[in-house]
């Protein structure tokens, strides 16, 4: 499994972000936008990046995704001519509640995982791009969660799910 950041602004997010990935077996984190890097433009690491992600960074292969929403298609059509499934997480009239896919299905052996924006959310272009849009059913009066969050509750979901077959 592949995941895709994209326009996530806090450090401390794709911090997280890294350090879940390492402890599912995510193979690589894709950042895109202006997602931060584990490194500066100088290669000097990004402090609050590098705290939340405990070292996370060192052992995760990511790479930077120029080109904004643009880039980000383009990477996606990419992973997709190479055999993986593209999700987005992300509420939407069409996305489909995230327990109720069977990811141990075949289909589902090459998986990229797409987050966007905090506030946001994913750009109409690159959820055109996607194969399906999941979501997290939400019982409470607030209708979204911490991207890092709700990143962590995909993966378990997806990773359990394969465990499982």
């Amino acid at each position: 499994m592949v995941a895709l950041l994209y326009n996530i602004r806090s450090l401390h997010n794709v911090g997280s972000v890294f350090r879940t990935s390492d402890a599912a077996g995510v193979e690589k984190v894709y950042l895109c936008g202006y997602t931060p890097a584990p490194v500066d433009k100088h290669n000097r690491p990004e402090s609050r990046l590098v705290k939340t992600a405990l070292g996370a960074e060192k052992y995760i292969s990511w790479e930077k995704v120029p080109g904004r929403a643009v880039g980000t298609v383009k990477l996606i059509k990419k992973l997709q001519d190479d055999g993986y499934k593209v999700l987005a997480v992300e509420q939407s009239k069409t996305s489909v509640p995230f327990h109720k896919i069977n990811y141990g299905k075949k289909e589902f052996q090459k998986l990229a995982l797409v987050m966007g924006n905090e506030v946001k959310g994913l750009p109409p272009s690159i959820l055109r791009a996607v194969d399906k849009t999941i979501e997290i059913p939400m019982f409470g009066r607030k209708e979204s969660l911490n991207v890092s969050v709700a990143y962590g509750i995909a993966v378990y979901e997806i990773v359990i799910s394969k465990i499982k077959k």
